[in-house]
C-alpha cells in the first residue's frame, strides 16, 4: 500500500540548481521547474527575468511522505541555497531569485514555520533568514528547455560552476537521502 503523494513549491534562486538537487532525493517522485506566485498568467522566461511579473523561479517537488518527510525536504532546501540574501543567489540577482516556500497544505505551512523559527533562533546562517513563507497562489511550468537542464547540460559553464557544487554539497551532507542511482 503506497501513501498519497504530496507536493511543495520551493524557490531557492535559479531553478536549475534546486531541480538538480531534488531530483536526487530519495522519496521525491517528480521535480518540475517553473514560476510561482506572480501576477502574469503563463509567463515566459524572458518576462520573469524582466522582474516585472512578480514570479519566483521555483520547483514543484512531489514526494512520498512514507519515504521522506517535509521537514527533511526543507532542511535540504535550506542547506543548498543561501536563505539570507534577498532577491539574490550568488551572481543571480532579481526578485525572481528570492528564497521562498509556497504551500497548499496548512500542515506544510506549520512544519515550515516551526523550522524557520528554529533556524532563526539558532542563528543557523549567521544572518537573518529572508525566505518568504506564503500560500501557493499559482505555478506555471517553465519552458521545456529548462526541465532537467543539469542532466542535459552537465558541461555547460553555469552547471559546472554553480549547479554541480550544490549537488555535491547535497550528496555529502545528506547521503542518507540520496537516491541509489543518483
Amino acid at each position: 500500500m503506497s501513501s498519497i503523494l504530496q507536493s511543495i513549491t520551493l524557490a531557492g534562486g535559479c531553478f536549475w540548481c534546486t531541480e538538480a538537487v531534488f531530483k536526487r532525493v530519495r522519496g521525491v517522485t517528480e521535480v518540475q521547474s517553473g514560476y510561482a506566485n506572480g501576477d502574469v498568467a503563463d509567463p515566459s522566461y524572458e518576462q520573469v527575468c524582466s522582474g516585472h511579473t512578480g514570479h519566483a523561479e521555483a520547483v514543484r517537488v512531489t514526494f512520498d511522505p512514507a519515504e521522506i518527510g517535509l521537514r527533511d525536504i526543507l532542511q535540504i532546501f535550506f542547506a543548498t541555497h543561501d536563505p539570507t540574501t534577498p532577491n539574490r543567489q550568488g551572481n543571480d540577482v532579481g526578485t525572481q531569485y528570492r528564497s521562498g516556500i509556497y504551500y497548499s497544505d496548512p500542515t506544510h505551512e506549520q512544519i515550515a514555520a516551526v523550522l524557520l523559527h528554529q533556524l532563526q533562533q539558532e542563528q543557523a546562517f549567521g544572518a537573518p533568514i529572508v525566505t518568504e513563507l506564503q500560500p501557493l497562489v499559482n505555478f506555471w511550468p517553465a519552458e521545456s528547455y529548462h526541465q532537467d537542464f543539469y542532466e542535459r547540460n552537465p558541461n555547460q559553464g553555469y552547471c559546472n560552476f554553480v549547479v554541480a557544487p550544490k549537488v555535491s554539497k547535497f550528496r555529502k551532507t545528506f547521503a542518507r537521502h540520496l537516491k541509489p542511482d543518483a
